[in-house]
């Protein structure tokens, strides 16, 4: 499949954001049942709530770029009942709304502890706010990976290893973010960040190499003899029957050659995994925000890289008949 920049900056963004939110959830629900110490709700809760925000909004603006008709984007909505595309439009305003309730109420102090245990854990209303942000978060979570997971044709994407590699990359993308935005804000939680930052990339690492696995592995369902209908064995294509592009040739078939693919496979593995790693525990070591901050972008270029050869990797059927010009 060819790689288009908009969905690629709009899957990556808008999972930065979504792990920004999760991390920040897991923050605060370490700290309701005393596992962590209290934070300054607007310094923190707060402005990390603008961080996912932005990260979302910046997804959606991306988003606009792949659609011929922008003003028609509020009908890609009407198909929720069969389209994961339509369930995605659908979960990621939802997100954004709670998102930003969150945030309100964080900046604002409006917040209420409706009890508190015998063990001093508390219930409060930002917490359950956050809860409802945090199951839109895994919806659209799975709504994005589901929209390429849901293709049987596409064999390289019909996994739910597709599902939970958007999952993961996403997530720790946030949380490194994350980790980098607490050694500002909250340095006592730097660490706990950086640890879990740590072994959601770990995770990602053993679900992706297990995803580059399976598809090295894939034999094709379609050849040119089922294409054609035809068994012999030696089946030669001159030409595609036209010398011009076509929607076919442009959206359908990457171009790319193998030298590139191999060399983007290595790229992205190790921009998004060991090296993230070492700045994040050098950054912890040395109490370095910048530090942190560059293990994030050097975590997010090689996301780019991913979801480039995530998209390339895809053998579309009809490229049978579409590759020799």
């Amino acid at each position: 499949m060819h790689p288009a920049f908009s969905v690629i900056f709009l899957t990556t963004l808008i999972g930065v954001g979504q792990g920004v939110f999760l991390a920040l959830f897991t923050g605060q629900s370490y700290s309701a049942v005393e596992l962590l110490p209290l934070q300054d709700a607007s310094r923190f809760y707060g402005n990390g709530a603008i961080i996912a925000l932005l990260f979302l909004i910046g997804g959606l603006v991306a988003s606009f770029f792949h659609l011929g008709r922008p003003e028609r984007a509020w009908r890609a909505a009407t198909q929720w009942r069969t389209s994961w595309l339509s369930r995605e439009v659908i979960a990621l305003p939802i997100l954004m709304f709670f998102i930003f309730l969150y945030g309100v109420m964080q900046h604002f102090g409006w917040d209420h502890t409706f009890f508190t245990s015998d063990t001093g854990a508390k219930l409060q209303l930002t917490l359950i706010v956050a809860t409802f942000g945090m199951l839109a978060t895994f919806a659209l979570f799975i709504c994005t990976g589901m929209i390429y997971a849901c293709l049987k044709f596409l064999q390289e994407w019909y996994s739910p290893l597709t599902v939970i590699n958007y999952t993961l990359l996403g997530t720790a993308s946030g949380f490194v973010l994350t980790t980098a935005f607490a050694s500002h804000s909250a340095p006592e939680l730097m660490r706990f960040y950086g640890i879990w930052s740590t072994i959601i990339i770990c995770s990602a690492f053993i679900t992706r190499a297990a995803s580059l696995i399976r598809n090295s592995r894939i034999k094709a369902k379609s050849t040119l003899q089922t294409a054609l209908g035809i068994r012999h064995n030696k089946i030669q294509q001159k030409a595609m029957g036209f010398m011009g592009g076509s929607v076919n040739t442009r959206d359908f078939f990457n171009h790319a050659s193998l030298l590139l693919m191999k060399r983007m496979k290595w790229i992205f593995l190790v921009l998004v995994f060991p090296i993230p790693v070492a700045l994040l525990w050098l950054g912890m070591t040395e109490n370095s925000t910048l530090m942190l901050i560059v293990a994030f972008l050097v975590q997010y270029l090689g996301l780019i890289a991913e979801r480039w050869f995530f998209f390339a990797q895809a053998n579309h059927p009809q490229n049978l008949y579409y590759q020799t010009v």
